[in-house]
Order: structure tokens, then sequence, then C-alpha cells
């Protein structure tokens, strides 16, 4: 069923104090209150020498033809639509996160030009996903990977839980859909991971890292590349994670698919 966002003015307030929305509070002024942030607002926020800008999506604009990635690409116009959830989140990342949005841009765009826009590649579903669902993790302890890939969450979650609050375990969140559902309070999330293995203790710079793999090609050729991640297990993201119970019987906890792996963790050591 596709999710409908809560009207801006009917939101719980206490999602803004909830992880991952939490996260976001530099961009408080962008998201709470009655009033919808402008056009101009959010290109207020970009930086002086950004190449991209946010646009209204107008029939007008739209009525040029061009696919919405060959905007972004060649004029560098961000199609947005004004009092929208989705397409303000998707501004946000932009905000945060413009290496990584550039570097699945251009991705895109050469797989447009491959297969043209009637017709959508491996890569492209894969670099899709993650833009709406993905989750940047870092992981330090090799045995938090093989519970992740037995998909015993009851493990991840509760009897290593200490992992997601002494930085065993990083995660970024880059899914503008991702933190769209947060705004429904008490709802169940999962992440689609891209994992990188880094070293305990070091400062790392996983967002670097994921923009630097993605414009390479080598990284979202497949969707299956993608680990799922029920995030709503993690500390701070769920009222009801702190009961035991939770990990036994949250939907969100799905088993291990037969015949499922996982790709090898990308190599975070470069990362320092």
């Amino acid at each position: 069923m596709r999710y409908v966002a809560p009207a801006r003015d009917s939101i719980d307030a206490s999602v803004f104090r909830q992880l991952p929305l939490a996260a976001w509070r530099d961009y408080a002024d962008l998201l709470e209150g009655d009033a919808w942030p402008s056009i101009d607002a959010l290109n207020a926020r970009l930086p002086a020498d950004a190449r991209e800008r946010f646009v209204a999506q107008t029939p007008e604009l739209l009525a040029d033809g061009m696919h919405y990635e060959q905007r972004i690409a060649e004029c560098g116009e961000i199609a947005t639509r004004l009092s929208n959830w989705h397409d303000l989140f998707n501004a946000l990342i932009w905000l945060r996160y413009p290496a990584i949005k550039r570097a699945l841009n251009a991705r895109q765009m050469a797989e447009i030009t491959h297969m043209g826009t009637r017709e959508r590649s491996r890569p492209q579903y894969a670099q899709t996903h993650f833009d709406e669902a993905g989750v940047i993790v870092g992981v330090s302890d090799a045995s938090l990977l093989a519970l992740w890939d037995a998909h015993d969450w009851h493990g991840l979650f509760w009897r290593r839980r200490e992992a997601w609050l002494d930085g065993s375990i990083r995660v970024r969140v880059f899914g503008h859909a991702l933190l769209e559902h947060a705004l429904t309070a008490g709802k169940l999330l999962v992440g689609k991971a891209v994992v990188f293995l880094v070293p305990h203790g070091g400062e790392v710079d996983l967002v670097a890292g994921c923009a630097r793999e993605i414009a390479k090609g080598e990284l979202l050729r497949d969707p299956l590349e993608l680990r799922p991640l029920p995030m709503s297990g993690a500390p701070g993201w769920h009222v009801d994670n702190g009961r035991e119970m939770f990990h036994r019987e949250a939907a969100c906890y799905q088993p291990l698919r037969v015949g499922r792996c996982y790709p090898v963790p990308l190599d975070g050591s470069s990362l320092l």
C-alpha cells in the first residue's frame, strides 16, 4: 500500500525528537510549524557556489519534456513539488549530502543514455531504492555482520544492543522516503543499507566513501547489493524497542529468504 504522509498540521511533534528525524534538527525551521517552506527558502540554504537549485515543479516546467534526472544534469534544476513532504525531504538530502546526490544523478544519466527513458536497468532500480530508503552503515565488528547476514534480529538489536551505542555500528540516513515515513509516530522503518567495514574507534567519513564508490560505478549495480536493515530496532528509533519482546515480535523483522546472501562489505579503512 502506498504511504500517505500526514497533513502538516496534524503531525505529532514528538516525531521530530525521535530518530531518525531528531538528527535533522538543523532544518527544524523547514520541517516544523504550520507554514511550508518556499522554493526561495530552500535555495537560501544552498552554498553560494552550488551548481544546482530547486525549482517549482509546475506544468510549465514539465512541458519541456525533460527527464527529471536530465533536468538536474543539464540545467542544474531540481524539480520540487510545493507543500509536499516527499520532495521537501529530498531537498534536505540535497542540502546535507550533495556529493552522493550528484554521484547518483551521474550514474542515472549514464543508464538513461544506454537504456533510454522508457525502460529501467538493474542499476537504476538499485540507485532508486537507495535514493528512497538508503542508509549508509559502518560496522567495526565482523560478528555483528554474521548476525545481520543470518537475520538474527534479536541478536543484532537486543543481545548486542550496546553496539548501537558504543560506535560499533554507525548509521547515516540517506533515503528521503525513509525520513518521510518517520512522520508517522510508531511506524516501523526498514532501510536499505550500503555497508562499510571500518576500524573501531576511528573517525570515518562514510558519506564521502559512499559518494566515491557510486561515482566509480562500482556500487549500486543491482538491488540485491542492498541489505535490509529494520532500523526501528535500534535504540532511539522506536518507543517500544527497549523491551526484549519487541525484538521477537516486531513485524519489521523478516526471516532470511532461502538462497539470499549479501555481498562482502566495502573496505572502509581508507575513509579514516
